[in-house]
């Protein structure tokens, strides 16, 4: 087995919450009363433009929200969403570890939108391990699509097969282990810590 250089990291579901998934959004609905189905609607429409970097967060805000008068403001709902994240300490505490021997080239593949991203790299200091950040809204590509994962491997000059990506979702981890990765899927970060080791990464 080739030597591991190389830990791709997702980032939601592993080192921090969900910036913004369902249960946030149906916080969000509870919270500012809003009708479910049409606020469902209108997200599921315009989400994927904005996770692809293909449209702000003020112009989702418009689409999804704003397109009427409402009893809250931009900013309050927006600060809502950003409240929403939240780290897994123990996974974190992991990335250090590996960031630590530095031996390793680290670096994230996110699907997330740009400002809840550039918001999440800074508030949570993610700058301190990752080196690169492979995200969907800087790349116009999404996982669990092929595309974001070879220009992670192209960008880097990185050979797949000394590289290691580790993710909450299965089906995000399809792709790369079809391009020769090793794959983590990541359920805890005790099973996880565990898996790197196999792989011979000495945390």
């Amino acid at each position: 087995m080739a030597t591991v250089t190389t830990l791709f990291w997702d980032i939601g579901g592993v080192i921090l919450t969900n910036g913004w998934d369902h249960n946030s959004r149906m916080d969000a609905a509870k919270t500012f009363q809003l009708d479910w189905e049409e606020y469902r609607e209108r997200h599921d429409l315009s989400f994927p433009a904005f996770d692809s970097g293909q449209i702000t967060l003020d112009q989702y805000l418009d689409r999804t929200l704003f397109y009427r008068t409402r009893p809250f403001t931009r900013e309050e709902f927006t600060a809502f969403m950003f409240a929403q994240s939240k780290e897994y300490p123990e996974t974190r505490q992991l990335l250090r570890d590996v960031a630590r021997i530095k031996k390793h080239f680290l670096a994230s593949i996110n699907n997330e939108p740009r400002e809840l991203n550039n918001y999440r790299i800074e508030a949570f200091g993610l700058r301190n391990e990752f080196q690169v950040f492979f995200s969907s809204c800087y790349l116009n590509a999404r996982k669990p699509e092929e595309h974001i994962y070879r220009t992670a491997l192209e960008v880097s000059q990185r050979p797949a097969e000394e590289c290691v990506f580790i993710d909450d979702r299965p089906i995000n981890l399809e792709n790369p282990r079809r391009m020769g990765m090793h794959v983590v899927h990541h359920k805890n970060a005790s099973e996880t810590r565990a898996e790197l080791r196999r792989l011979g990464i000495g945390v």
